[in-house]
């Protein structure tokens, strides 16, 4: 490495480890306090990457690389963007506060080019690995100019790899010939709680290579692969490599003298060694034990540029946590600061005056010198890094049926349709399944469009004629992505390919299937990729205890609930295929939306922001409605409602229902029709949009629109106050419960609150009171005031 180059990377690094430090100082000691409570900010497991990320960022990457940052080495990130320009100092200084940067990168509330959101450790992780796996996938592809593949990096947190969900992603990425990947573990033997076990990154090393990985240890830095060239190196070579990673951190943070007396002490009088140890100060020994591979920015940066293929490598390398500050080493100093009296020591250490504290290059000998190796650093040379992609038209999906269908079946039809025909959108459509791909109704699809890999391989089955209805044909062509069993890797999936617009400037439609009830098995992740903001379909299903036979292990209770909670993502549940069609149209363009955020003053919903969408689906067959093509109808579906059964001017019940259980409602406004004079029936495609809009009219009445008002309060404005409103669905009642709040009217909802069991779809209903029968007697008994339970219901039937 020209020695200029290794200068002005020293420089960098100086410069980066002081405004990260800086930064969380301000906020936590000069800031004017709030809360009054500890703002924090990570300042030693900064301090360990500063080194690696200063070869990284100004020496390795190229603009195409994508990088996760580890979350608590995010100001150094900041730090980095700061001196390059692409961050301001303003929100620098408002560091954890309201408008100022991040606690961990974010995607879309930073306004630093942040390629992947981290915070939720493990998940930055593994999310590299999959988007190596999406870029294979569009470079494949034969849709003209693709960006020049990248490496997807992440910067790991060695106390990361106690998360389950990265080995996960080392079998999916050695299923899938995983390449053009690097993990870059921060080895600084500490992590919240105390020292990281002796023995253990043995371990870790033997399963990254099982995987195909190689794995770079980097435990020297440039100082300490000097002395060991020195007489007596090997002896000190040998003490580091014995001595254990707890008295290694204690060592460090007592600094030069204790190193000596403790080397001394152990090597006793060995002439050449003792020689070595004896020619330097305390500080100069201090500087070369703490000289490890990952805090020394020459050797971080020539073992990158070491690298001259596409296998996935797992760089292990050695730091001290702290590295560079007063409180290198402590066992505490993960959430620890420097004190007032520290800090200032240390900031008359680094050489910056006061008053220059939030200059970028305070200090700095050369300025032009630097400015212009800057202006010529590869990653940075193209500006920002976010590339977009045109929107493409949703095909006409249509779906009229007489005859009885489940929403799951249905789904599969509308795919199967799509695939029939040469549009654009479906040539980007990409599905994936955790090994469910066929049970949940995604075979006809598969076998048309083929799964993905990056070689061909046939079928051994089709070879040797052996009837099967699935086609495991493999192609670079194929649209099918196939997964094992974790729904964590379903997720980080969908969440690399909804980015892939944005990451590689084509846009793709993910589509992923899974037994409804696992979806909480990976709703971390789930939640990682809609707070990126990714765009995909996830569909759910079968869901509810309508999967009768299956028991509570596969049916679903709290999912809806979810779907409600979950920011950035759109919930349905259609009880029709006609609904599903329609819904499914909407979702197409829905997930391409880039809108300002103004909300639609009709729903006062917030569409025009796009986002990811959300179905439950069931797999019982039930009757169909016959045609419908009415507007009412077809923008109801979308908006979350619409009257089935309007009511008249003196409604006395309604029955408000979604999804499979449907053909209950509708019996049971029959029930009551013969007892009541006014029954009204609302079909409810989407809890989750009916209320999101209620809240937001509120919020904006609030403000002082006095005439805003949301979908669900137009539906129930007619409705007289005596008016009894009956909820039911196949999970939580708690999804429909608040609809009595929209215009005070009674409720009852009828619901799954625990976990359901074996049995027949009538049983079932009605042990858990969501038969025809149970819905009708809520209203006869609220409205006569006693019990009804064994009074017969006329025309009634189970």
């Amino acid at each position: 490495m020209p020695r200029q180059t290794l200068t002005h990377l020293k420089t960098l690094e100086q410069r980066l480890l002081w405004l990260s430090h800086w930064m969380i100082h301000h906020a936590n000691h000069l800031r004017p306090k709030v809360d009054g409570i500890k703002i924090g900010g990570h300042q030693a497991s900064s301090a360990s990457m500063v080194s690696i990320l200063t070869a990284l960022y100004f020496s390795a990457l190229r603009p195409q690389d994508r990088v996760a940052v580890k979350p608590h080495a995010a100001p150094v990130f900041h730090a980095i963007q700061y001196l390059m320009g692409n961050q301001t100092r303003e929100r620098m200084q408002n560091f954890r506060g309201f408008g100022g940067v991040q606690s961990y990168p974010s995607r879309t509330k930073d306004v630093d080019d942040v390629d992947f959101s981290t915070g939720s450790v493990g998940l930055g992780v593994a999310i590299t690995a999959f988007a190596s796996l999406v870029q294979d996938y569009i470079a494949a592809k034969d849709w003209g100019q693709n960006p020049a593949l990248g490496r997807m990096v992440a910067l790991v947190g060695d106390a990361e790899l106690d998360e389950g969900n990265v080995y996960e992603a080392l079998q999916e990425g050695w299923k899938n010939d995983l390449r053009n990947c690097w993990w870059i573990i921060d080895y600084n033997r500490q992590s919240l709680d105390g020292i990281v076990r002796e023995g253990l990154f043995a371990r870790v090393e033997k399963i990254f290579d099982a995987f195909g990985w190689e794995v770079v240890r980097v435990k020297y830095g440039a100082l300490q692969r000097a002395a060991f060239a020195e007489p007596g190196g090997e002896a000190l070579r040998d003490w580091i490599d014995r001595c254990p990673n707890q008295d290694y951190a204690a060592l460090t943070f007592m600094g030069g003298a204790t190193w000596r007396k403790r080397l001394t002490d152990d090597l006793g009088d060995q002439g050449a060694v003792s020689a070595l140890i004896g020619r330097r100060s305390d500080a100069e020994l201090a500087a070369l034990m703490e000289n490890l591979g990952g805090n020394c920015v020459e050797t971080m940066a020539e073992v990158f540029a070491a690298i001259d293929h596409d296998r996935p490598t797992c760089f292990l390398a050695y730091t001290i946590k702290g590295w560079g500050t007063p409180i290198a080493g402590h066992k505490d100093n993960h959430g620890g600061l420097m004190n007032p009296t520290q800090f200032a020591a240390w900031q008359a250490h680094m050489g910056v005056a006061r008053g220059q504290e939030w200059e970028p290059f305070a200090g700095v000998s050369d300025l032009p010198a630097l400015q212009a190796f800057l202006a010529g650093v590869p990653f940075f040379a193209k500006g920002r890094r976010r590339y977009s992609d045109d929107r493409l038209a949703a095909p006409e999906i249509g779906f009229d049926t007489d005859r009885e269908i489940s929403t799951q079946a249905a789904f599969g039809k509308i795919l199967d349709d799509l695939s029939k025909g040469d549009s654009p959108l479906a040539s980007r459509i990409v599905t994936t399944s955790p090994d469910v791909t066929g049970t949940t109704n995604l075979g006809p699809w598969v076998n048309r469009r083929k799964l993905f890999a990056r070689k061909a391989q046939a079928d051994a089955f089709i070879e040797h004629r052996i009837p099967s209805t699935a086609k495991w044909e493999f192609a670079p062509q194929g649209q099918h992505i196939e997964l094992g069993i974790a729904e964590m890797n379903l997720f980080l999936l969908l969440g690399a390919a909804g980015l892939s617009h944005s990451l590689f400037g084509k846009r793709l439609f993910p589509i992923g299937t899974v037994y409804d009830p696992f979806i909480h098995r990976g709703l971390d992740a789930l939640n990682y990729a809609c707070y990126q903001d990714a765009r995909f379909l996830i569909v759910g299903t079968p869901s509810g205890v309508t999967l009768a036979p299956e028991g509570g292990a596969h049916q679903s209770i709290g999912t809806p609930l979810t779907g409600m909670a979950q920011d950035g993502l759109a919930a349905f549940e259609p009880a029709f295929a006609d609904e599903l069609a329609v819904i499914m149209a909407w979702a197409f363009d829905y997930l391409q939306r880039e809108g300002g955020g103004d909300p639609d003053e009709r729903t006062w919903l917030r569409d025009e922001t796009g986002g990811s969408v959300y179905l439950r689906l069931t797999t019982n067959p039930i009757e169909q409605p016959g045609k419908r093509h009415d507007e009412a109808f077809r923008q109801g579906a979308i908006d979350g409602a619409y009257w089935l059964r309007k009511p008249g001017p003196n409604c006395d019940v309604v029955i408000a229902y979604q999804g499979a259980v449907a053909p209950e409602a509708i019996a049971a406004a029959g029930l009551i029709g013969e007892h009541r004079r006014d029954v009204g029936v609302m079909a409810i495609t989407s809890a989750d949009r009916l209320n999101a809009g209620w809240t937001a009219a509120q919020r904006a009445r609030a403000r002082g629109i006095a005439q805003a008002r949301s979908h669900i309060e137009t539906l129930l404005a007619d409705l007289p106050r005596d008016c009894l409103i009956v909820t039911v669905l196949d999970g939580h009642p708690a999804t429909l419960a608040w609809l009595g709040s929209v215009g005070g009217h009674r409720t009852v909802s009828h619901g799954v609150e625990h976990f359901g069991q074996t049995g027949s779809i009538g049983d079932l209903y009605r042990h858990f009171g969501l038969d025809r029968k149970a819905l009708a007697r809520s209203v006869l008994e609220l409205s006569s005031g006693r019990r009804l339970s064994a009074v017969p219901l006329p025309g009634a039937t189970g």
